[in-house]
């Protein structure tokens, strides 16, 4: 087995992180790379050796007729002269596993490391794009982390890259399933604080960020649907007036900007318009409006796309599964598609 270096650009991996070591991350990577042999040269995994080998084992993938993790120094170190193998960089402090299910500092800290390694590599372009396993929010937070998820951990990450402050890397949120993908005006915010982030400006910002993305994916007019935040979109103000204040002037702007965009659409009837092929994406005005018709259609196909930042990231759309973790019974599904829809953005 010998190692050389990448130098191609055409070449440079996908980085796919391990995720909080005490849940269901390390079991999906390992499951997801099994499934898709073919891709194991193309990928490298940011993680804890002896975590993603506790996964292997747990699953039965370790041996002869499984994965064989080797530790490399960095993304772009090829290893050439064998089947099956797994290239891993420790970008952890190394650490025995941690139990499942159990909120660490210690788990929180090595999830947030090896974001950090990957999201500095593909923002050097070492790495072609980056997949994250989920991590425990608390977590993060027993580490003292001040990030309550992986979009606001990226967003600082890249404002710090750039060398500018982190309101100018305004970011959002895409929750995709087959059928239908919504972007988020606001994420993990209290509701209150949601409604008052549904002004004029940032409806806009989110309509211009989502028109941007669809066009970097090959789709210029994309059909942007934005949806209202009351009930029927206030139906002409009977049920509330930020149709009519705020969200209809941002829908304009975007409109005589040449974006494809209409609305405000009623929020009860514009994800199923949206499933029925009359539009693309649907710009929703906050968290749970967003994301529950998207989980609604299958969490195991589901995919988390971060809009707005200078690198593709994806990861699976759920969480670190503590109930599941350990038991080898997780699917891998949503990982491959955050996978699939990673190496098909960076193509």
């Amino acid at each position: 087995m010998t190692a050389a270096t990448v130098n191609d650009a055409s070449m440079r991996p996908l980085v796919i992180t391990m995720g909080d070591p005490a849940g269901i991350g390390p079991e999906i990577v390992v499951k997801a790379l099994a499934q898709s042999s073919h891709l194991l040269g193309r990928v490298v995994v940011a993680g804890d050796m002896a975590t993603l080998q506790r996964a292997l084992h747990l699953v039965g993938l370790s041996g002869d007729r499984g994965l064989r993790l080797v530790e490399v120094d960095g993304p772009d170190t090829l290893v050439t002269g064998g089947a099956g193998v797994l290239r891993v960089v420790q970008a952890c402090a190394p650490f025995g596993p941690v139990p499942f299910g159990k909120i660490s500092g210690d788990a929180g800290r090595s999830a947030a490391d090896c974001i950090a390694a990957a999201a500095r590599w593909t923002l050097q372009g070492r790495t072609s794009a980056m997949v994250t396993a989920p991590i425990h929010k608390e977590a993060f937070a027993a580490a003292g982390l001040a990030y309550p998820g992986h979009t606001e951990f990226l967003q600082a990450l890249a404002a710090e890259h750039l060398g500018v402050t982190v309101s100018n890397v305004p970011v959002r949120m895409m929750l995709s399933a087959p059928g239908l993908s919504t972007v988020l005006v606001s994420i993990h915010v209290s509701l209150q604080q949601a409604l008052a982030a549904v002004t004029t400006e940032r409806v806009l910002q989110t309509i211009r960020i989502t028109a941007a993305h669809f066009v970097r994916c090959g789709m210029p007019h994309a059909r942007v649907a934005v949806a209202g935040l009351n009930p029927h979109a206030g139906e002409g103000g009977l049920f509330g007036r930020e149709e009519l204040d705020v969200i209809a002037p941002a829908v304009r702007q975007a409109q005589a900007d040449g974006l494809n965009v209409s609305g405000p659409h009623a929020p009860d009837t514009v994800f199923m318009r949206t499933r029925q092929g009359e539009f693309d994406v649907v710009v929703a005005m906050y968290h749970d409006q967003g994301l529950i018709p998207v989980k609604l259609l299958g969490l195991e196909h589901g995919v988390n796309t971060t809009l707005g930042l200078p690198l593709i990231r994806t990861s699976p759309d759920h969480g670190t599964a503590f109930d599941l973790a350990g038991t080898g019974r997780a699917s891998p599904s949503s990982m491959l598609a955050a996978m699939d829809a990673a190496l098909g953005m960076s193509a």
